[in-house]
């Protein structure tokens, strides 16, 4: 039982809390029975698991958990939840954690429908847009310089266990993303105070949509290569949340590409 938060192998994995950390390491650091679920069905494999049994002591999905690391040849190591809390960013943490390699999958042959994430600094945004994405059948989403980093706690849980089901890629600058997208693919980007209207678009062509942040929309790097297009509102809205904006677009790009009979990634 790790009973000081000095231990080294708590201290080591606290570093994750880092970005320059994660992505020197190439390991990432998650909590929570979904997460956790989600990283063993996709077949990766945790460097190191903690638990806390005070805190699982009544959560049979966390004790299954703890059994199937033990299983796959992991010594999960207990902590007592003291210590358990330095690990973890959430109020009222589940009682188990995990230290994984960053999810890197492979991207398809070609790219038919692309989520670009321009300048999105809101956590609870962008892992909102990741798993808005993955339910809307999107290839692969890609972080554009200026966006927050993918892998931070906040956007890690609100994505619920989109990383490691959907490609994403981050860019430090926007030549990096256009070598990502194929040359066929149409760029759009969601703007309140373009004409066109989203739902006017034929989204059965390959195409890649660019959501900026709510502070200031999207950067010019990503209105000068890109359609402008809007969602008409009534009332006095002038404009959607930028992960409700994303989410409205890409559903109706699923709709048409669904009734056309193309799914994504064909």
């Amino acid at each position: 039982m790790i009973t000081s938060t000095s231990n080294s192998r708590i201290k080591e994995a606290r570093k994750l809390q880092r970005r320059r950390t994660r992505h020197e390491q190439g390991l990432l650091l998650l909590e929570g029975v979904r997460l956790v679920r989600d990283v063993l069905q996709a077949g990766s494999r945790p460097v190191e698991v903690f638990y806390a049994p005070d805190l699982i002591e009544h959560n049979p999905a966390a004790q299954a958990l703890v059994d199937t690391v033990v299983r796959q040849g992991v010594e999960p190591l207990a902590c007592t939840p003291a210590v358990f809390a330095t690990l973890v960013e959430t109020v009222t943490p589940q009682g188990i954690a995990a230290v994984v390699p960053l999810p890197v999958l492979a991207l398809p042959a070609v790219l038919r429908f692309s989520l670009v994430l321009d300048g999105v600094r809101d956590p609870g945004n962008a892992g909102t847009l990741l798993r808005s994405a993955e339910a809307a059948g999107v290839d692969c989403a890609i972080f554009a310089p200026e966006t927050v980093d993918p892998y931070n706690d906040k956007v890690v849980r609100a994505a619920m266990g989109a990383h490691f089901r959907l490609p994403l890629r981050v860019c430090a600058a926007w030549d990096e993303v256009a070598a990502l997208l194929s040359p066929d693919q149409r760029l759009y980007v969601a703007d309140a105070a373009a004409a066109q209207s989203y739902d006017a678009v034929d989204w059965t062509r390959p195409a890649a949509l660019i959501v900026g942040g709510e502070a200031v929309g999207a950067s010019a790097a990503g209105r000068a290569i890109a359609q402008p297009l809007a969602i008409p509102m009534a009332g006095g809205a002038e404009s959607l949340n930028a992960a409700v904006a994303g989410a409205v677009i890409l559903f109706e790009a699923a709709r048409q590409r669904r009734l056309s009979g193309r799914s994504a990634g064909l």
